[in-house]
This record gives C-alpha cells, sequence and structure tokens, in this order.
C-alpha cells in the first residue's frame, strides 16, 4: 500500500506478502499505518495487481487499473525519462516500453514460475537460506554455475545436481539469479529493444544478486527506484487522483474495514450447461459482489446471492 499526499509525495508505504489470503493482508495493511488511517482525509482509492477487482470492491475503489498502467506511471513518477520498465514480482513479472511518456508496448510472462520472485523463494527454501540473504550471498560467488532456468522443475533438479557434485552455495545462488535473468529476457523480452534508461522494480529489485544479474545481461545501467517495492500501488494512487476531476465523492469504505468480518464464498451456478463457480466477496454477511460467472448473471451483484439455497 502506498499513501500519497494531494501534491502526489509518498507519505507511507507498507509492503506485505499476503501468504495466500489477501483480504487479511489488506485488514492488516489498514492497520498498520501510523499515524493511523483514520488521521487522513481520505480523498481517492486506486487499486491494482492481480486481485484488483476484489481488493477495490472490498475497499470502495474509486478507480481499478491493470498492473501495466499503474506501474508506467509510477515509473514515470520515479524517472521522467525512463524508457524501459523491469517489473519482476512474487508471481509475475512485466517488461514496459515507454517512448516520449507513452508506452507503446509491454509483455508478462507465462504460467511457468521460473522468471518471478517465487522462483527465488522455492530455490532458498530448498538450500535451507532466509530469501532475504539470498542475493548478498550471490555476490560472494567467483564463479557462478550455470543452472537451467526455462523450467523451475528443471532448474531445481539442475540446482540439486551442482549441489551433489560440490559446487559452493554462491557459486549455486549467482547461477540461479542468472537463470532467472536468463528465463525473463528469453521470455519476456524477446524480441524487444530495451533502451535506457532502464528502471527495475518489484519486490524481486531488492534482490542485489538479481540487479548485478541483469545489468550484465543487459551491459546496461540499472536504476532501482526507492520505493521499488510499492511501485504499482504509488501508480495506483496517482491514478486514483486523476480521477478526482470528476468531483465525485470517494468510494471508500473507510478504515474501520481493518475490524470487520469479511471473506469469500464459492458455490456453483447450475442455471445453464457451463456449471460456472461463482466467488462472492461477503461483509458482515452480506454480499458486496460476485464474480466468476460466464454469462454476467451475477458479476457485479452487489445485494444478497443465493446460489444452490446457500447465502454468505
Amino acid at each position: 500500500m502506498a499513501l500519497l499526499d494531494t501534491g502526489g509525495s509518498l507519505l507511507q508505504e507498507l509492503y506485505l506478502r499476503t501468504k495466500g489470503d489477501p483480504i487479511t493482508a489488506i485488514q492488516s495493511s489498514l492497520r498498520a499505518f501510523s499515524p493511523p488511517l483514520q488521521s487522513y482525509e481520505i480523498r481517492r482509492v486506486g487499486v491494482t495487481g492481480s486481485g484488483r477487482q476484489m481488493a477495490g470492491v472490498m475497499l470502495g475503489a474509486d478507480i481499478i487499473k491493470n498492473e501495466i498502467t499503474a506501474h508506467a506511471v509510477a515509473a514515470q513518477w520515479a524517472r521522467p525519462d525512463v524508457r524501459t520498465v523491469v517489473e519482476i514480482g512474487g508471481q509475475d513479472s512485466k517488461l514496459i516500453l515507454l517512448r516520449e511518456g507513452v508506452a507503446v508496448d509491454f509483455a508478462m510472462n507465462t504460467v511457468c514460475a521460473a522468471g518471478t520472485g517465487s522462483f527465488l523463494d522455492q530455490q532458498a527454501s530448498r538450500l535451507g537460506i532466509p530469501i532475504e540473504e539470498f542475493g548478498a550471498m550471490s555476490l560472494l560467488s567467483q564463479t557462478p554455475v550455470r543452472i537451467a532456468g526455462r523450467c523451475s522443475v528443471f532448474a531445481e533438479s539442475d540446482m540439486i545436481h551442482k549441489q551433489q557434485v560440490g559446487h559452493g552455495l554462491p557459486d549455486i545462488l549467482a547461477g540461479l539469479c542468472q537463470a532467472l535473468v536468463r528465463n525473463y529476457l528469453s521470455n519476456v523480452a524477446k524480441g524487444k529493444e530495451l533502451l535506457p534508461p532502464v528502471i527495475f522494480q518489484g519486490g524481486v529489485a531488492a534482490n542485489p544478486g538479481i540487479r548485478k544479474a541483469l545489468a550484465e545481461a543487459l551491459n546496461l545501467e540499472i536504476i532501482v527506484p526507492d520505493h521499488f517495492g510499492v511501485m504499482g500501488a504509488i501508480g495506483a494512487a496517482h491514478l486514483a487522483m486523476e480521477d478526482e476531476i470528476s468531483g465525485k465523492p470517494t468510494a471508500f469504505r473507510g478504515a474501520g474495514l481493518a475490524e470487520e468480518e469479511i471473506r469469500t464464498t464459492g458455490r456453483e451456478c447450475r442455471g445453464c450447461a457451463n456449471i460456472c463457480e461463482i466467488v462472492s466477496l461477503c461483509r458482515e454477511g452480506k454480499t458486496l459482489a460476485s464474480w466468476g460467472d460466464r454469462c454476467g448473471r451475477w458479476s457485479g451483484r452487489g445485494d444478497p446471492v443465493d446460489l444452490a439455497s446457500q447465502s454468505c
């Protein structure tokens, strides 16, 4: 989360892992601001990310934007002349190309996790080291080993083999960093022209080993902004500020959401042969919205929903 003042300056930022439970993560974030979020007048709220629809409904967001747009806006806020944005997060990675302030092309990773932060998490766990120490240890390498990085399963098998034949831990870690970068450049950035200035953002930008491997692979200076971990949130906040011109009051439901009972329920709709899996977001026993249908029968419904004689 990112809290901006009306001039666009960053007041506070929060970076938390969702741990598979985005609702609890959002509520924890709302409670974590100091001074409390209740002490501010919230003018607008924007959300982005893979869970943006649910987060938007839960918070009462004024704008819901895709990650490409949000990260591009944030990168230009940090570096107005940026031409290449490399973003590697926990579950996906992105490339955004800007020319004269306009996003002209973008790409995202495929379903494989080999080019994302979760790949590093998995290997760090397998090696028994904290992910926070991964990057610094990799910098101690003198001779990085070459690890197959196109598939996370093959990479782990290759890594285990390197351990068994006696390669040192720093060399293996450096090899993993290079493998992730190779995967990114051959998958996400394939066929793209990466021009400087290059900004590297997303949680993986915290890893100095990845930063080094990326700079060496591109033979370019890699710029890591101060707030690399929350750039998507910063971009969403700037986009929300632009929405204020509409003059409408904010739809934000208030910081009190942190103490309310909010959960999701899943059900099947048997209204036709599709048998869609419907997800409903429930607040204090009432349905805020539902999604997952193909026909639109339930999408956006904010009234009480009863599927198969069930309710929130």
